[in-house]
């Protein structure tokens, strides 16, 4: 068995004296593992960080085989996040999320092209809160916990929706809300792809959508927490927004 793709560097552990098990991201394989014979060298280790863009070719005597990698460089990340705190918290949240939620073996090609964007994007800090967040709402739409957020759940209006019940994933209304107001998440307008992108809005969005992640995704997964990078990446944005 043999294939070869091209995909982002999720995770890397020691395996053995000298080699590594890695897990990549690629459109067309997936969430995929396999050992890099010498990876960890002084020539191969430098190459095998999270978010790094790889080349690999996969082999194994069988599919079902753990296989190995032999991985080529295609650009790296490390350089960029290392130089700035939020920008090294969000590549970890973008790459342990991917590895929390996505089956292995299964193709999520959507995905994986807006992860690649989002993780371009890694040295416009002006722009990586709000791409962020938008790869969230990405992420649960892939994962099959999409948000509904064109009409309100109630009424079927499509005007004032400023909640989102946290059962159902879809919005509702001022006027519809009734006494299940404090139970509501919130809606801002940039959950819903308008208004402007200010600070408090990205901030309730990823409120909303880390609920989600949490309380939906990760449970479904059998009850398990959220990767703690996350948590240390929503702490870096907010002392920078």
């Amino acid at each position: 068995m043999e294939w070869r793709d091209q995909g982002i560097l999720l995770s890397t552990r020691r395996h053995g004296e000298t080699s590594a098990i890695i897990e990549v991201f690629t459109p067309d394989h997936g969430r995929h593992a396999g050992v890099v014979r010498g990876g960890t060298s002084r020539k191969i280790a430098p190459i095998l960080q999270p978010g790094a863009q790889l080349d690999v070719t996969w082999r194994a005597r069988l599919e079902d085989h753990i296989g190995s990698f032999n991985v080529e460089p295609v650009r790296s990340r490390a350089a960029v996040a290392m130089g700035d705190r939020m920008a090294l918290a969000g590549l970890n949240a973008v790459t342990a999320l991917l590895g929390f939620c996505l089956p292995e073996r299964e193709p999520h090609a959507p995905l994986y092209r807006r992860s690649e964007q989002l993780l371009d994007l890694l040295e416009q800090g002006d722009l990586w809160p709000l791409a962020y967040l938008r790869w969230e709402i990405s992420l649960l739409e892939e994962m099959g916990y999409a948000l509904d957020l064109n009409t309100c759940a109630v009424t079927g209006t499509t005007q004032d929706l400023i909640y989102v019940s946290p059962k159902s994933g879809r919005a509702v209304s001022r006027g519809a809300v009734g006494e299940w107001r404090d139970r509501m998440l919130p809606l801002p307008e940039v959950l819903r792809g308008r208004g402007e992108a200010g600070t408090d809005e990205i901030a309730q969005g990823l409120v909303t959508t880390g609920y989600f992640l949490s309380a939906h995704l990760a449970q479904d997964l059998g009850n398990k927490p959220l990767p703690e990078a996350r948590a240390r990446f929503i702490e870096a944005l907010s002392r920078r927004l």
